[in-house]
């Protein structure tokens, strides 16, 4: 499979006419809890020739691509990523710690990385953690729940708390997050995980009480302390540099 993932990159930078900088896994398998049959969620930083940064005119932005064998692919130009960046963009910055990398190009890439920690935006990113949270808890409610349900919202949950416990950005790996859940529930994320590994995605799970209320619980301890938090710092200068750079 990772020759068929390189030899597709490879593919799309030459019929799209970019050079590809930084390709990650960003999705289940590089959270930790992919099932049999996930996919592989591909994505990556590219750029263009100069020309297409000198226009006056609004180009494309995003390249996406889907495969018959589960290859899903989805790239951000340079510009859209440092833009991002400047946001402290929860997913970017993922992708800038995930820890499964396929291809880095590290000369253009370390500068980013290095300049993300002072991008990070506490609020912002807990935020984006809650809203996403949130948007599982229907699914996490009813009788029967797909187990990627539970760790989708699980992972963020975590992830927020996290933020607030530790003000960095929060690991990637799903396993890393765990110690910051009671033991109690932490012994049960683990018997889900080895479920979920030996099933497929379509599998439904009886609903558990303890994890659908631990839910709960996070959703308010980290809406209560999201007003404490810090911005990050404004690196525009430093990150207009950088672009620059990388460019010319």
């Amino acid at each position: 499979m990772q020759t068929k993932l390189r030899n597709k990159l490879h593919e799309v930078a030459l019929e799209k006419n970019v050079e590809i900088l930084y390709a990650v896994e960003s999705g289940s398998r590089a959270w930790g809890f992919a099932s049999s049959d996930s996919d592989y969620d591909i994505r990556f930083i590219y750029k263009h020739d100069l020309a297409y940064y000198l226009s006056l005119w609004e180009q494309a932005d995003t390249i996406e691509f889907m495969t018959v064998d589960k290859l899903d692919g989805s790239g951000w130009d340079l510009r859209k990523t440092v833009r991002l960046l400047a946001k402290s963009n929860a997913p970017l910055l993922e992708w800038l710690y995930s820890p499964v990398v396929y291809y880095e190009n590290t000369a253009t890439i370390a500068p980013l990385r290095a300049l993300a920690a002072d991008c990070f935006s506490p609020i912002a990113c807990l935020h984006h953690y809650l809203g996403t949270t949130k948007k599982f808890m229907d699914a996490c409610n009813q009788d029967q729940v797909k187990l990627k349900s539970y760790f989708y919202a699980l992972r963020t949950a975590l992830a927020g708390t996290w933020i607030i416990e530790k003000n960095s950005f929060p690991l990637v790996a799903f396993k890393e997050l765990l110690p910051i859940a009671p033991p109690v529930i932490h012994e049960k994320i683990n018997e889900l995980l080895e479920i979920k590994a030996n099933q497929d995605e379509d599998y439904w799970h009886p609903k558990e009480e303890i994890i659908t209320n631990f839910l709960l619980e996070t959703i308010a301890f980290n809406q209560e302390k999201a007003s404490g938090l810090g911005s990050g710092k404004k690196r525009s200068e430093e990150l207009d540099g950088v672009f620059k750079g990388i460019i010319q």
